[in-house]
């Protein structure tokens, strides 16, 4: 009887949370009054706009009184939310934001940002900001995928803007054949239970980012993991395998002009991590080898490959074709091409359309776009990190998060196949990433790790001669390490721990590690053409990568620590700013308020974000799941609204 009365009071209790109302009476008269600069949304660049307090009067329950410039921001949230049904949940407005945000990632934006491209969901695969909307769309399925061809065509609408094409090839010259029409790769198609197919979900970045990116998707996976979505985790495994089988590569995202080049290789942790959340069956053993055999066909025939390894024995990032990269925005190049344009006495236009077409042959244009799509492919566009003689020269570093990277593939591949798949994978033994992951050591130590500085710097293979830029990626080593498998940490113990102070007394800032130094960037950089992947900006796998890595070496104070200002930093600024979620932040002055080069994914939208930014998303995640209980009491007390 006594459990019967406290179900009843908790119902009662969530019954009286819901009350009904008017959305769209209230939005209006909230924003007419609040919402000072007019973008629909409540934010402290609103200033004491109508005092921020509001009168929302119910149908039910009388007149409930809200408060403060985070209240009020909720409310316009949950107003929206409650369009459909009119019925407006009151405890939400209130909500300590670290829950906030967390149920928001959990319940709403991996939705948001899910995708499958399949017949049901082609519009909404296709639209890419960089197309104009009225403009014609194509889908590429590969040559080698007949049925998904016929599935595709069959699915074409007469009269459409949507055309079906098979993938003439995966080579540069078959790319730039296709001049202006560009568009979307197929990815992997399935069978649903009831026999319907469909196409193999993934989850995209957001905002402008419309297709399933490289390293972007383990960090997102990681994210699905601690919210339970396992399937949709190895989905995303799936279409990496579908990429490798088809277009030979997992590639920067998934559209044709990204076909020369990849992008910082993560899929055997990526692998590993869903493997483990996996029952233990035939069905997913069998899995786990498929994907392994994928795995080691990137890693022989990509990173290995004679475009990427270099003669240190160490690999770099290239990626290889003719003239301007198609994706960037017109006149990106502009200032570049000046110059060779005036030799010829013609105007940037012209020579633009001359060179793309392979008319006027420039080697030193080739050389910097062959350095431009290697910086791309390195998932830092852009950065002033591999400048030489002010020049930028990607193409010419090994550096330190490829074969850390790399190095964590082959112990990852070793343990996988010796421990998970009994040696029984043919054609691979387990010892023989073991030795490549030995002798990639040995050059990492000999070519990357500075015993002096105690600091980890790329190397510059074509002069000889170690890089001075102080990168986050200096950490990427402590995070290298196949935790099933003592041994295989690239540092001993007194090693790490001085390489953490080292990286973190110069990057740690009041939001989390900073992508480069301040120094690196005064030195190498120009300050007044800023690069995103430059102080003063932090990013999500920076961190993530950064933490882990610290734990691995027994650094947990260290770790806690940064996770702590990271997450205060995106709870701070979500409260102050309508619930945003963005791609990246300013961690000095803990904004989001990044303008260089392409801006701030994740901050344009009206009323309430829907998806937020996927890698974003999963470190928020990640991080409540690794900070320590002290620290996230102490984090949702100093952002608690109720104080």
């Amino acid at each position: 009887m006594r459990i019967t009365i406290i179900m009843l009071l908790v119902s009662l209790h969530t019954f009286a949370q819901k009350v009904q109302v008017d959305p769209s009476h209230h939005l209006t008269k909230i924003l007419q009054a609040h919402d000072c600069d007019k973008d629909k949304k409540i934010t402290v660049d609103d200033g004491n706009c109508g005092a921020k307090s509001y009168q929302l009067t119910t149908k039910n329950s009388g007149t409930l009184t809200v408060e403060g410039t985070y209240q009020l921001s909720n409310l316009v949230q949950e107003l929206k939310l409650a369009e459909k049904t009119g019925l407006l949940e009151t405890s939400r407005i209130s909500e300590n934001p670290v829950d906030r945000i967390s149920r928001s990632i959990r319940e709403r934006f991996w939705d948001g940002l899910t995708r499958r491209i399949d017949a049901e969901h082609l519009e909404q695969v296709l639209a890419d900001s960089k197309v104009m909307a009225s403009a014609k769309k194509y889908l590429y399925v590969p040559a080698s995928d007949p049925q998904a061809y016929e599935y595709f065509k069959r699915a074409q609408k007469k009269g459409s803007r949507v055309e079906v094409l098979k993938l003439p090839g995966v080579d540069s010259e078959s790319i730039q054949a296709l001049g202006a029409r560009h568009g979307l790769l197929a990815l992997g198609l399935e069978k649903s239970r009831e026999g319907k197919i469909q196409g193999v979900p993934y989850v995209v970045p957001g905002g402008r980012f419309n297709e399933m990116y490289g390293w972007d998707s383990y960090f997102h996976a990681l994210g699905l993991l601690e919210d339970g979505r396992v399937e949709l985790a190895k989905s995303m495994v799936d279409n990496f395998v579908y990429e490798i089988t088809h277009y030979g590569k997992i590639l920067n995202a998934n559209r044709t002009y990204y076909l020369t080049r990849s992008q910082p290789p993560f899929l055997t942790s990526m692998i590993k991590a869903v493997y483990e959340k996996l029952p233990a069956d035939p069905a997913n053993k069998q899995w786990l080898k498929i994907s392994v055999l994928a795995a080691i066909r990137e890693y022989e025939t990509v990173w290995m490959g004679k475009d990427r390894l270099t003669p240190l024995g160490l690999s770099r990032y290239a990626g290889f074709a003719p003239g301007i990269p198609p994706e960037v925005e017109p006149g990106h190049f502009d200032e570049t091409i000046r110059t060779f344009a005036a030799r010829k006495k013609m105007t940037v236009e012209k020579y633009t359309a001359l060179f793309t077409k392979g008319l006027l042959l420039e080697p030193e244009l080739t050389e910097f776009f062959l350095h431009d799509r290697a910086v791309r492919e390195s998932g830092h566009d852009t950065t002033y990190r591999w400048r030489v003689n002010g020049k930028d020269a990607c193409a010419d570093f090994v550096t330190v998060d490829l074969n850390s990277l790399l190095y964590k593939y082959e112990i990852d591949l070793a343990y996988l196949i010796g421990n998970q798949l009994q040696d029984k994978l043919p054609g691979y033994r387990s010892e023989n990433f073991s030795a490549a992951a030995r002798k990639r050591r040995d050059l990492i130590r000999k070519y990357l790790w500075d015993p002096e500085k105690k600091m980890f710097f790329d190397y510059n293979w074509v002069l000889g001669k170690p890089s001075e830029y102080v990168s986050a990626t200096a950490l990427y080593p402590l995070w290298a390490v196949e935790k099933n498998a003592p041994g295989t940490q690239l540092l001993d113990p007194a090693e790490a721990k001085a390489l953490a102070s080292n990286v973190l007394q110069v990057l740690e800032q009041a939001g989390g590690i900073a992508a480069t130094s301040d120094e690196s960037l005064k030195k190498f950089g120009d300050k007044s053409l800023q690069r995103q992947w430059e102080y003063p900006n932090g990013w999500a796998p920076h961190q993530i990568l950064a933490w882990e890595g610290l734990q691995n070496y027994g650094l947990v104070e260290d770790s806690d620590r940064l996770i702590y200002k990271w997450l205060y930093m995106i709870t701070k600024n979500a409260m102050e700013y309508n619930g945003t979620i963005p791609e990246k932040y300013d961690v000095v002055n803990r904004t989001h308020k990044v303008f260089a080069e392409y801006g701030n994914v994740g901050t344009e939208f009206s009323y309430i974000t829907t998806e937020g930014f996927g890698w974003m998303n999963a470190s928020y995640q990640i991080g409540l799941k690794q900070i320590s209980k002290s620290s996230l009491k102490k984090l949702k007390l100093l952002v608690d609204p109720k104080k």
